[in-house]
């Protein structure tokens, strides 16, 4: 059994697709028997050392130098004791490997210090290069140690081929395999008709019941790239078609103010619900008590929240780019449709909304789907890219 460090850009108590990724997957290579350990960035809460889940979390100090003379004053100050407690932890931890999941300070650490001490390197993309593509444009050095680190790497994987596609193009990435997400199984009851409020738990699996009123789900964080005010543009023309429709969206983030005047300024103020942040329980039942979940996000590296609506067994209207677009096949397991076309996002919408027998069989078919889609899975095929790593080290 292998040492592995998951050196991951963010962790709990943060919440996203890559915090959910290597959460997910270190837990499941810790049940296959590997020692497991995740070290990621120290935002500036000095959180330490922590247990989550049975793995040891070491949140370290990342600065990197910025074009101000300021700037440059500072990290000349604080970027030696950053140095040592990466030494440190590799002192402490000695990993057999280093797998970078989605790569920014974290990486750049990870990298030099597996270079300084002949580590294997492992590098995981989750999209960061095009999801948080300003911080790419604006740092000439994590460019330059990102195409560094994808030519040193003895492997590179993606959770998707529209993730590897992207490292090509730009950053001059080879060889590399595509390892997805996965999403946990968790057991819900279908409520007869949405709370006001998310529950605090899940409990056991239900029947889904006719609701009074049709009700669209939308989960994620509440950023620009998500297209959150796509869908809110499209709400008004559902409305009119399906009076009593209701939105129910989950997440929190930078454009909470903005999605809010926006709900005002349409007047859909009644008919929208923001629920703030969601546990996985409580994600699964609000999915699995809505008659849509829409996913309207302008980009997509992956799209963990297509899983979590298949696993719900209710029919999904996706965006057609990037990961869903890949993923989602059109009209079997759900509908794609351009974000950007409110009319189209409306009318995926209503033909949902509009036939129960439909909407059952996307539903159906999306459950079916999701048992492709398991977090053992995603440890397996890494274990095995660690073990053909490790014996060549030998």
């Amino acid at each position: 059994m292998s040492r592995i460090a998951l050196v991951s850009s963010s962790f709990a108590p943060y919440r996203g697709g890559v915090e959910e990724h290597v959460r997910h997957t270190a837990a499941a290579l810790l049940d296959r028997g590997h020692e497991v350990l995740v070290w990621t960035v120290d935002r500036g809460e000095h959180l330490g050392v922590r247990t989550v889940d049975g793995v040891t979390v070491r949140y370290l100090p990342t600065p990197l130098p910025a074009a101000r003379v300021g700037a440059l004053a500072r990290f000349a100050r604080v970027a030696p004791a950053a140095w040592r407690a990466w030494g440190a932890a590799l002192r402490t931890d000695r990993p057999d490997l280093l797998h970078v999941h989605c790569f920014g300070p974290n990486g750049v650490y990870a990298a030099a210090l597996a270079r300084r001490h002949t580590l294997p390197l492992v590098v995981t993309g989750h999209g960061e290069t095009f999801m948080d593509a300003q911080v790419f444009t604006d740092s000439a050095l994590l460019r330059a140690a990102l195409r560094a680190a994808l030519r040193r790497a003895a492997a590179v994987t993606g959770v998707s081929e529209v993730v590897l596609a992207d490292l090509r193009q730009r950053f001059g990435l080879g060889h590399a395999t595509v390892i997805g997400n996965g999403v946990p199984a968790v057991s819900v009851t279908v409520p007869d008709a949405a709370p006001d409020a998310a529950p605090d738990a899940a409990p056991d699996a239900g029947t889904r019941r006719p609701r009074p009123d049709p009700t669209i789900c939308a989960v994620g964080r509440l950023e620009p790239v998500k297209g959150f005010d796509l869908l809110l543009d499209a709400l008004p023309l559902v409305m009119a078609a399906q009076p009593g429709t209701r939105l129910r969206l989950g997440g929190s983030g930078s454009a909470i103010d903005s999605l809010t005047e926006q709900i005002h300024r349409l007047g859909v103020a009644e008919a929208v619900s923001l629920l703030g942040p969601l546990t996985q329980e409580q994600v699964a039942t609000e999915m699995a008590a809505a008659d849509v979940v829409v996913v309207p996000s302008r980009r997509e590296a992956f799209g963990i929240v297509v899983l979590e609506a298949w696993r719900s067994g209710t029919a999904l209207v996706a965006t057609n780019r990037d990961g869903p677009g890949t993923l989602v096949r059109h009209g079997i397991d759900g509908l794609l449709v351009d974000p950007d076309d409110t009319a189209a996002l409306a009318a995926a919408i209503l033909r949902v909304l509009s036939d129960e027998e439909y909407a059952a069989r996307l539903g159906a078919a999306g459950r079916d789907r999701v048992a492709e889609f398991t977090w053992p899975a995603v440890a397996a095929a890494y274990e095995r890219l660690y073990a053909a790593i490790l014996r060549s080290a030998d």
